[in-house]
């Protein structure tokens, strides 16, 4: 039993809420147990210069946290003058999470900008954000009108670790700080892999590990999913 009472293979509670920001094409606020982050997806008629002319979309993504979002208040990017390397990562990673499952070909020349923002941190922002923006993401694009669906498949993002020799999922701070191997999976409906971060914090992990924790991502993945659709009102 973990401290919050969960057991290893258990999620933390998730809420959704729809339509959370008024202005956006696609606008969701997502819980993950203490963790909050607000998703919000911009429309725009136009596409990078390296795309024009060619009848095809884009999506990209922005990711920042607010100052206090953690413990410690964080410096704005804006006052330091840059974006640090993790939320650079971060974004880069939801972007391409979200080009994974959409056929970007039937969107036309439009770019889909996709801005999360992390207003509370206890651990599994970035697996916040890409659950919460492919929902976004749905939203917007179900209002543009298109005569083919984009949307190939759905897709959501888990956190695993180890902690105290025992494979869990989806880690607070208090396990993610503490946790011996850290990873975090992107997976889509169908069970297949966009992406897969793994580290060993304090000790390499083995295949048998590995195999561990992925079983528990799959898990975890197929019951965000669930919610997902559910939260849409789609079956697929």
């Amino acid at each position: 039993m973990r401290h919050d009472g969960r057991n290893n293979y258990m999620i933390r509670p998730i809420k959704i809420t729809k339509e959370y920001i008024k202005y956006p094409e696609g606008s969701i606020l997502i819980e993950m147990g203490n963790t909050k982050v607000i998703c919000n997806v911009t429309v725009e008629n136009k596409v990078p210069p390296f795309l024009r002319g060619k009848n095809t979309g884009w999506i990209t993504a922005e990711y920042s946290m607010l100052p206090r979002s953690t413990e410690q208040r964080k410096i704005r990017d804006a006052v330091r003058g840059k974006i640090d390397g993790r939320s650079h990562e971060i974004q880069r990673l939801i972007g391409r999470s979200m080009r994974a499952v959409v056929d970007l070909d039937k969107i036309g020349e439009k770019t889909l900008w996709i801005d999360c923002d992390v207003i509370q941190a206890d651990g599994g922002t970035r697996t916040a954000s890409i659950t919460g923006a492919f929902v976004a993401l749905h939203m917007a694009i179900s209002k543009l009108g298109l005569k083919e669906n984009p949307i190939k498949d759905f897709i959501a993002a888990v956190s695993v670790g180890i902690v105290n020799g025992v494979p869990m999922i989806d880690l607070d701070y208090i396990e993610d700080s503490g946790a011996e191997v850290d990873m975090n999976f992107v997976i889509t409906g169908k069970g297949e892999f966009v992406e897969i971060q793994g580290t060993g914090e304090e000790r390499p992990f083995t295949c048998e590990e590995f195999d561990k924790m992925k079983v528990l991502a799959l898990k975890g993945a197929e019951k965000i999913i669930e919610l997902q659709k559910k939260l849409l009102g789609l079956q697929r």
